[in-house]
């Protein structure tokens, strides 16, 4: 199982909840991801009658395909419940969440999962203070050895 994950996210985000959603990726995408040529800058999902879409998440063309490449940046459709989807919807329209991808899975069986995950942003001070709790952390650590 091999899993590409946005670094970004946990930094720039609080993350309320998580969920496992399918993607549907065409050919020269899957290759693509499984060599790891993944970007999520300004990556995030939407939900658009009563769909959800990841919307710029740039998976590179893959190298060897001809004219039958794919459209890096375009919008791919999420793979969920009416029930998730619904409830995804509820939770960004009256709470001021956004939908985040968290990391890309290629599992056993060749298929590919996205982690998505509902998140509120942080402040700017929020993040100086969630690093200084890491810095902290790490210090702790080197004592102890």
């Amino acid at each position: 199982m091999k899993a590409i994950k946005n670094r970004r996210a946990l930094h720039d985000y609080y993350i309320v909840q998580k969920y496992e959603a399918g993607i549907a990726l065409v050919g020269t995408e899957i290759k693509s991801i499984r060599a790891g040529k993944v970007n999520f800058r300004d990556s995030y999902a939407r939900i658009v009658d009563s769909e959800c879409w990841l919307i710029n998440l740039h998976i590179s063309p893959w190298d060897t395909a001809a004219h039958f490449n794919h459209d890096p940046s375009r919008r791919r459709k999420l793979l969920l419940h009416k029930h998730e989807i619904r409830r995804l919807k509820a939770k960004t329209e009256e709470q001021g969440m956004t939908l985040i991808p968290l990391e890309l899975i290629v599992n056993d069986a060749g298929l590919c999962k996205v982690t998505i995950a509902l998140g509120k942003g942080k402040k700017s001070y929020d993040k100086r203070d969630s690093q200084q709790q890491k810095d902290l952390e790490r210090e702790k650590a080197r004592d102890k050895d």
